[in-house]
């Protein structure tokens, strides 16, 4: 049994067991950057990119038959990048945050983008490792979020690299084009210390997830890799390995013809060698994290069986509970791009005098379970299991339900309003869980998935948790309701009132759903 094992236990347990540091207070002076910084790179501006009419948020979620193997040319990879990880907007609101103080003042300003971050952190670097097939000099690249633009790091072919680390068996199609993501540790460590791989794991299912999602609804697919020589790619990047984890790889089908025969990547050692510069003077390292990276990197070419994870699926919904109906889901029919620019967080906006009504819940129930498969070389198996908790749906009596995907209904677990229990268990100030219309809860048999596949499947189960996550707020935006997603909260109480002591499964996230107070004082400045 391998440390993430004993990392999942201090998770589930750290609302009454603190995790060390328990003192730990960040240094926000001394905090580091939002993105990496290449003094000095040179780079090209990506394009402007037209969204096409029909490219809606239900084909993105539900395509029939599955994505069409289009191809991805620069126009579209502009748009990919800009609606999943670009500056969308500034926004500025009063609401119930911890930050909201700091708000008014430009350096500290708060910028929107489509995917969602814990703690608004933006941990997951992007590169873009470009063959001879792309319109541009072959090369590895950094997407610059600030400024939308492709930095280059490194010129020429290594695209055959990439392709040897991912080895055999690699989901996606075959090519010479390929989106490498790193997660830099301590822009998200500053802040979270020993949680923070917890919550990057989760930054990394959220990105990819919003690409799945425009991919799908365009005809193009995004199929991601987690497991590869995580070694050799961070050698390619010229980072530290123990510093940035290379989390996922994401070939792409490019619109050039491929040759029938893609060479391997060069004998010799090529690395980039334009190194990020830090901006903290004093950079910490955490035990817990160090550990985790190196058990979850250790065996990362061990590429699993297609079907290793069925052991560790999400068990059926128990068909002896109570069965309460849900209406045909309320259709996602916004385009894909208006409703991620449209997502936000609504920290305590919520207000119950208008209740959430029952197709609603339906369409963000719905999302979410077609979220919990996360594709790739992990195969179609279903990991997330998703409970609610009904505080003021139309039709829905108050109380705690499990989500039945087959039959789009729910299973009552737990008659009596749940407002008191969600309050109760939740850490922070900055949300009234009662006030929200239902709170969302995906677990995951966590440790059926390690002893399945080993270590590394703890990037897998949390990549899982983060792309229900951005699927449910993308949902909840094009259907017109506020949300907000937590992890501050007790895990243990939750496993105790779901009746899940039994099953495995671990709570290892909240999301809220509700209508929000009409007329916010807010103030939204959009980019694009």
């Amino acid at each position: 049994m391998g440390y993430a094992h004993e990392y999942a236990a201090a998770i589930m347990h750290r609302g009454r067991v603190p995790m060390d540091p328990a003192d730990y207070v960040p240094n926000w002076q001394d905090g580091p950057r939002k993105a990496k910084y290449h003094p000095g790179a040179d780079g090209f501006p990506l394009p402007d990119a037209p969204y096409p009419a029909g490219a809606t948020l239900d084909r993105g979620l539900f395509p029939e038959g599955g994505p069409v193997q289009g191809e991805f040319d620069l126009t579209s990879l502009s748009g990919m990048l800009r609606d999943s990880y670009g500056l969308t907007g500034r926004r500025l609101g009063v609401q119930a945050n911890t930050d909201l103080n700091a708000l008014p003042f430009y350096p500290l300003a708060n910028w929107s983008r489509g995917s969602a971050s814990g703690g608004g952190l933006y941990p997951v670097g992007i590169h873009w490792v470009s063959g001879p097939s792309a319109p541009v000099p072959p090369g590895v690249h950094y997407y610059s979020t600030r400024h939308h633009t492709m930095q280059r790091l490194l010129t020429g072919d290594v695209s055959g690299r990439v392709r040897d680390a991912l080895g055999e068996g690699a989901p996606g199609p075959e090519t010479d084009q390929y989106l490498v993501l790193s997660i830099k540790f301590w822009q998200n460590s500053f802040k979270y210390n020993s949680f923070s791989f917890h919550a990057v794991s989760m930054d990394l299912g959220a990105c990819v997830q919003t690409w799945r999602m425009w991919a799908a609804a365009r005809g193009l697919a995004v199929e991601p890799a987690l497991w590869f020589d995580e070694e050799r790619l961070a050698a390619l990047l010229g980072v530290d390995p123990a510093q940035e984890g290379i989390f996922a790889v994401v070939p792409i089908k490019w619109t050039r013809k491929q040759p029938s025969s893609l060479p391997s990547g060069p004998t010799a050692s090529v690395s980039v060698r334009r190194a990020d510069v830090e901006r903290s003077r004093t950079v910490l390292t955490f035990d817990a994290l160090l550990r985790m990276q190196a058990a979850t990197s250790a065996d990362a070419t061990a590429r699993p069986a297609p079907d290793a994870l069925r052991p560790a699926a999400a068990h059926p919904v128990d068909e002896r509970l109570p069965q309460v109906a849900l209406p045909p889901a309320r259709p996602l029919d916004a385009d894909v791009r208006t409703a991620l620019r449209t997502r936000r967080s609504s920290f305590g906006r919520f207000d119950a005098q208008k209740p959430v009504t029952a197709d609603q819940l339906a369409a963000c129930l719905a999302a979410a379970s077609a979220g919990s498969r996360l594709g790739g070389d992990t195969g179609d198996v279903r990991l997330a299991r998703l409970y609610a908790f009904v505080n003021h749906v139309e039709g829905v009596e108050p109380g705690s339900y499990v989500y039945d995907p087959g039959r789009r209904n729910l299973r009552r677990v737990k008659e009596g309003r749940p407002g008191e229990f969600l309050q109760r268990n939740y850490f922070l100030s900055n949300y009234n869980l009662e006030q929200a219309g239902s709170v969302l809860v995906p677990t995951v048999r966590t440790t059926a998935v390690l002893d399945a596949v080993g270590d590394r499947g703890y990037r897998l189960v949390n990549a899982t948790i983060g792309a229900v996550a951005q699927s449910v707020y993308t949902a909840a935006a094009a259907v017109d309701l506020g949300c907000g997603v937590a992890l501050g909260f007790d895990n243990i109480s939750y496993i105790e009132e779901l009746g899940l002591e039994g099953t495995g499964e671990a709570p290892l996230l909240i999301m809220m759903i509700g209508n929000e107070r009409p007329a916010p004082a807010d103030f939204r400045y959009e980019i694009v």
